[in-house]
């Protein structure tokens, strides 16, 4: 055990500790999400790490992605990203996949060895090609539903998709999941009434049709969510 992780040993136990150094986990996503789902992953000791995203830090991520500050727009998310990770264990075996996953490429990222992997995509056809990659090869998978235009963060929980309500994402993934037969899934979700004024139409560039505004804490919540989900599950899990 390292010094670092002398309170986490108190807690977690040294089996535990030893079943998240020998854990390999994927994050799919660093943005709002993934970025803080990935450092509580790497503060509470997983030791192997894949991390997934194609974008550099835009100004407007300031709000509520933790690698975004004035001094890293421009950068790539996966390196602030990744750099911070190491910076917290550097011993952490990371893998970093900087790409923007077209629909093919979020079913074929998902590989048997991983233990968990986490949806953070905020685009409904990777992230649908990414859930069904993990089901197919039955692989865990914890997804983000929508944590946009959300203020309420006590409504914040984790769910089965079956038992979401007060969320268009997770409806349309709920619906387009039917389509291939899968009717199980674990997310995390919002149950608070979007608002729907903070909506804005885009381009439609990277499989992305609109967003919600956002606030400093709800995705990072979101995050939080999905990581306990992964540590408790690998914590107690029998190897």
């Amino acid at each position: 055990m390292a010094k670092w992780q002398e309170r986490a040993e108190l807690l977690f136990k040294p089996e535990g500790l030893n079943n998240l150094k020998n854990a390999n986990v994927l994050v799919v996503g660093v943005g709002g999400v993934g970025s803080f789902a990935a450092e509580f992953l790497a503060r509470a000791g997983v030791g192997n790490l894949t991390i997934v995203d194609g974008d550099v830090v835009d100004i407007t991520n300031i709000n509520r992605q933790l690698p975004a500050l004035h001094s890293t727009v421009g950068l790539s998310k996966i390196d602030v990203v990744g750099n911070r990770l190491l910076d917290i264990n550097p011993e952490l075996n990371l893998t970093k996949v900087q790409e923007f996953l077209s629909p093919e490429r979020a079913f074929e990222i998902v590989e048997e060895k991983y233990d968990y992997v986490l949806d953070c995509i905020d685009s409904v056809t990777p992230k649908l090609n990414l859930i069904i990659g993990a089901k197919r090869k039955r692989v865990k998978i914890i997804s983000s539903m929508g944590a946009g235009g959300k203020m309420e963060a006590a409504k914040v929980k984790v769910a089965d998709i079956t038992n979401t309500v007060n969320c268009m994402f997770a409806k349309t993934i709920r619906r387009r999941l039917k389509e291939h037969k899968i009717d199980k899934l674990k997310v995390v979700f919002s149950s608070e009434i979007q608002d729907e004024s903070s909506l804005k139409m885009t381009d439609g560039s990277n499989y992305k049709k609109s967003f919600y505004g956002t606030n400093s804490y709800m995705p990072g919540l979101f995050g939080l969510y999905m990581a306990e989900t992964v540590i408790r599950y690998i914590i107690k899990k029998e190897v």
